[in-house]
């Protein structure tokens, strides 16, 4: 009895070791990127160019114009600008920022490859910014949203790629 008990650790342990000394190899799995969609309201364009190419073209665009840049990522950049002058029309539509700066917020993201990258601008308006009474207004007409500023940018990140 105590022959056949060794006999079975013996053999349980030789399988153990067997098993251990087996290697797989690991692949490493990078996260997938979620995909950009363009909401109501946002404008969208194609471009052939790489997403870094867009992304320098738009921070030297702002620079340029003195916006300034409140996020600057590898994806997506953030401009605002602080509305310096009165306007009845967003008064009337959005109510009065009357406890601190009005603020239209640009919000550019963009996706893709070496030579087609998908860009997506929206546009949102915020009463009373950096205060506890900010509120955030996403902007769906497209007066407040041009298209030309994107055709813009897509002339521009184009002229210094090195797509065809």
């Amino acid at each position: 009895m105590l022959f056949r008990l060794t006999l079975v650790l013996l053999a349980a342990t030789a399988l153990a070791s067997c098993q251990s000394q087996r290697r797989v190899p690991v692949t490493p799995v990078e996260p997938q990127q979620a995909v950009l969609t363009v909401p109501a309201g946002a404008q969208s364009i194609s471009v052939r160019a790489n997403p870094e190419t867009i992304r320098q073209t738009i921070v030297a665009n702002a620079t340029e114009r003195g916006t300034p840049i409140a996020q600057n990522q590898p994806n997506m950049v953030v401009l605002e600008r602080t509305v310096t002058e009165p306007n009845p029309a967003l008064d009337s539509e959005f109510g009065p920022s009357d406890n601190g700066p009005r603020r239209f917020r640009i919000r550019v993201r963009f996706q893709g490859t070496d030579c087609d990258t998908l860009v997506v601008q929206d546009v949102a308006v915020i009463n009373n910014a950096g205060t506890a009474l900010e509120q955030v207004f996403t902007l769906t007409q497209p007066q407040y949203n041009p298209r030309d500023s994107l055709v813009g940018l897509k002339s521009k990140a184009e002229a210094g790629g090195r797509c065809i």
